[in-house]
């Protein structure tokens, strides 16, 4: 059985999603904090903002709400591999014709890449060729 595709997360909310992907389950208070510690003071987003995000992130499906305490306490919906996937796969698609190959490429030539990362990609593609024989 195939996963459901959820929506796909705005910038705003990728950032609420990623706290939540680090920190585990969190209100929204500790989300703003977060969020306040990363941006410059007059950058950040205003708690009611962070508010409004997750109540609309709660409404689209991308996290879910325990209002069993006072303070909600939200979760992601999907795990953080499995959002990214749905996000890589839909750049594929729609900006390079379905081939991985032309993504990579481009993300591989638009800027440096580390010995360690092209490590990482030498011993992906291996797995990927053995797994062809």
């Amino acid at each position: 059985m195939s996963e459901a595709v959820l929506p796909r997360p705005t910038d705003g909310e990728l950032a609420i999603l990623r706290v939540l992907w680090e920190r585990g389950d969190s209100t929204v208070r500790e989300v703003h904090e977060v969020l306040s510690r990363r941006e410059p003071a007059d950058a950040g987003p205003g708690y009611t903002t962070v508010l409004k995000l997750m109540q609309i992130m709660t409404d689209k499906g991308l996290v879910e709400r325990d209002e069993t305490q006072r303070a909600h306490v939200y979760r992601a919906k999907a795990t953080e591999q499995r959002t990214q996937r749905q996000l890589v796969t839909d750049l594929v698609e729609r900006a390079f014709g379905g081939s991985p190959a032309r993504l990579a490429m481009q993300a591989l030539s638009s800027r440096k890449t580390s010995p360690e990362e092209l490590a990482q990609l030498r011993q992906l593609l291996e797995s990927l060729e053995g797994a062809d024989e």
